[in-house]
């Protein structure tokens, strides 16, 4: 059905889309305020803040880097918002300072204290007692002192290559016998723990810790000696680490990468942070060599680089965490009478669907191919892995089943962003052991989360299949939170076979049936469910969308979303991450709803739903409405067809967009408004708790 917009012309075209980049500042803004909220657990707070500083460091690696070399060859655009490049890094750049600076200033004024009260110390050099440093004095003699590297800037040496990410000491010396000052840079070992543990702490109430650049800079006349060491300062610089790889130039695509992981490490510098207190005759020498300007610069109380606050925030104090949650095996999974069930006899009586990380991941999706590799009857394995932990129990049964004889496929994605070289090396493990490893198609990232067992069963074969919104990755599905379809459907082995195909030879022509597959189906798909529902709603039937994703950021659906909404479609989204939708706009999308859930698990599942006049279209799978994801990488929805399966994610959506659920709402400025606690001045209900009562509750229904 054609659908016109109403009163859209193309000078509104500005005024339809929030900027994406100042989007993704927002969602960060509210994981700091996660590590604001007095009422988490203090230990919790401590790892939102570095979560916070990883997530700002990824941040300014990829998506800063890459708008700054668009502006530097020519190819940046206005983008959907109106903004124009250098618009886009200036609002960016006064966004991220103040952001950083509200960042420190929690983490000293707030968090410290607060820690100290709980017997967790983080003190500088001058607090420690005389035994104290005397025991880190020989810390330093043993476990720093051998990998320091001095390097000096004089006419013979020039200004060193300073790494990505790397926190340094800009140090200024002096010979003492000609008196003249020098210049020279030490690199804090990345390898060594960013906070030092102070020996001698009393049990487990009692941890104290010394910055690392403390205890370095305490002997750093023992790498100058002959030098008198003037000055030492804390600094800290952010390089462009995206990869582009040509994947046209028919060189083999494993040795293409490698060649640019060697090259990430020299991209250009997009941030510099220093310690507030820097001489300024430093900092200038500090932006002149790394060619950096004065608005990149990021003043800051030390200690720098947060991101190390996650080896506090890992402490084993249970009262200063989150209760923990008790993961359970779904309920049609669970062992009967102690003995293990067969994943295959159950998927022929039903599909199961999987809620990580409140359903054990290692009983269900891991023990699918485990149980596959391990069973006789089983022929052949095809599976999708993007990302994988070091140690995957997944990998070793794709090994196994492969030693067994059995054709295994797997297709691993070696562009995955910052886990290039990890999937490289599982590559050649498996390719080792007899796995067809396959990299996907030219020109397309394959992050699609699928899995396909082939079985003889009498004189049949026949198809098991999984599919999901998340990696296989066992450890991330401990705090990620997705869903998964287990399914023997003919019409899913069906179309994960063509796909399969897809992937590993020549089938451009494919078409599905249960699936929506991008590059070519899953935008046009979504688009055409929305516009049914518009026919719906104008027949007077049935009719809503519901979408949950981690962005939402591509115009196409957005439109066609304003269109739905124009016509009195109810529409409610709930997003992780970006959203340049603008909900509530009089005319425009006055029947959207945008609704964002952060907590203690990482939300991370993509869910389609519609209404259907009655018969509801309802998808689950591994996409994000972002332009790459629909037009540069495999991606696939899968369609649930189970009533009790509709209705769960149905609840779960009325869970999230509940008013009595805290969660924080937008406004059609870009704006996010945390609601936490209702107008009689009681706690909301927490979503991720909730969930977990509700799936602890039924654990022993198989109904």
């Amino acid at each position: 059905m054609a659908i016109s917009l109403p009163n859209f012309g193309t000078e509104f075209d500005a005024d339809r889309y929030l900027d994406r980049e100042l989007s993704w500042l927002a969602f960060n803004q509210r994981v700091l305020e996660l590590a604001e909220d007095p009422n988490l657990y203090l230990l919790e707070r401590v790892n939102f803040l570095a979560i916070f500083a990883s997530n700002l460091d990824e941040f300014f690696m990829v998506r800063v880097a890459g708008l700054k070399r668009r502006i530097a060859t020519g190819l940046a655009v206005t983008s959907s918002s109106g903004l124009s490049p250098q618009d886009v890094l200036s609002k960016i750049s006064a966004e991220a300072h103040r952001l950083q600076e509200r960042h420190a200033g929690l983490f000293i004024d707030v968090i410290k204290p607060a820690m100290k009260d709980q017997g967790i110390r983080i003190v500088r050099w001058s607090a420690l007692e005389a035994e104290e440093k005397t025991a880190l004095h020989e810390y330093f003699q043993n476990q720093i002192f051998p990998v320091l590297t001095p390097l000096a800037v004089d006419p013979a040496h020039p200004f060193p290559y300073i790494s990505g990410l790397s926190l340094n000491l800009a140090v200024v010396v002096r010979n003492i016998e000609t008196g003249k000052e020098h210049f020279a840079r030490v690199k804090v070992p990345p390898l060594l723990p960013r906070f030092v543990r102070i020996p001698g702490n009393k049990g487990v109430a009692d941890a104290r810790f010394v910055p690392l650049e403390d205890v370095i800079g305490e002997f750093l006349g023992q790498l100058f000696p002959g030098m008198e060491v003037l000055q030492q300062h804390t600094f800290r610089v952010t390089r462009n680490e995206d990869l582009e790889v040509d994947e046209d130039e028919g060189e083999n695509l494993l040795l293409a990468l490698e060649k640019e992981l060697l090259r990430r490490r020299f991209g250009p510098p997009v941030r510099l942070e220093v310690a507030n207190d820097i001489n300024p005759q430093v900092l200038e020498l500090l932006i002149r060599e790394l060619d950096i300007s004065d608005e990149d610069v990021y003043h800051l109380p030390s200690p720098l680089d947060l991101t190390g606050l996650f080896e506090i925030a890992s402490l084993k104090r249970p009262e200063l965490h989150y209760p923990q949650h008790h993961v359970i095996t779904n309920r049609f999974l669970q062992p009967v009478e102690d003995k293990d069930v067969s994943i295959f006899s159950v998927l022929r009586q039903r599909d199961v669907l999987l809620h990580h990380p409140y359903e054990s991941f290692s009983t269900s999706v891991q023990a699918f191919v485990e149980q596959a590799a391990a069973d006789p009857k089983v022929l052949a394995i095809k599976q999708t892995l993007y990302r994988t932990s070091g140690d995957s129990p997944i990998v070793d049964a794709l090994i196994a089943a492969a030693e067994a004889g059995k054709q295994v496929l797997a297709l691993v994605e070696i562009k995955a962003r910052f886990d290039e070289q990890n999937n490289i090396a599982w590559a050649r493990k498996l390719e080792q052991a007899g796995v067809h490893v396959v990299y996907g198609i030219v020109g397309l990232k394959t992050h699609c989360k699928l899995a396909l067992v082939i079985r003889q069963e009498g004189n049949q074969l026949k198809r098991y299949c999984h599919v999901g919104t998340g990696n296989y990755n066992p450890k991330t599905a401990r705090y990620y939170e997705d869903y998964g379809l287990l399914t023997s459907r003919d019409a899913v082995g069906e179309d994960l076979t063509k796909l399969f195909n897809q992937l590993s030879g020549y089938a451009p022509e494919a078409e599905f049936k249960s699936l929506l597959v991008s590059p070519n189906g899953v935008r046009e798909g979504l688009v055409e469910r929305i516009e049914r529902e518009v026919a719906f709603h104008a027949a007077g039937k049935d009719s809503r969308i519901r979408i949950k994703v981690n962005s939402l950021v591509d115009e196409q659906i957005i439109d066609s979303l304003y269109r739905a909404s124009c016509a009195g479609v109810k529409i409610e989204i709930v997003v992780r991450g970006m959203c340049a939708l603008k909900p509530g706009v009089p005319g425009l999308s006055e029947n959207i709803k945008v609704r964002s859930v952060l907590g203690r698990y990482l939300e991370h599942s993509r869910i389609f739903a519609f209404n259907g006049g009655g018969d509801p279209a309802v998808f689950i799978g591994s996409a994000d409405m972002m332009h790459r994801n629909l037009d540069r990488r495999v991606e696939a929805l899968v369609r649930i067809s189970q009533p009790d399966h509709i209705r769960e994610l149905n609840a779960f959506f009325d869970l999230c967009m509940d008013e009595r659920s805290s969660s924080w709402h937008l406004a059609s400025d870009g704006t996010w408004a945390r609601h936490q606690v209702s107008a009689e001045g009681t706690a909301l209900i927490d979503v991720q708790d909730q969930v977990m009562s509700e799936v602890f509750s039924k654990r022993k229904s198989r109904i």
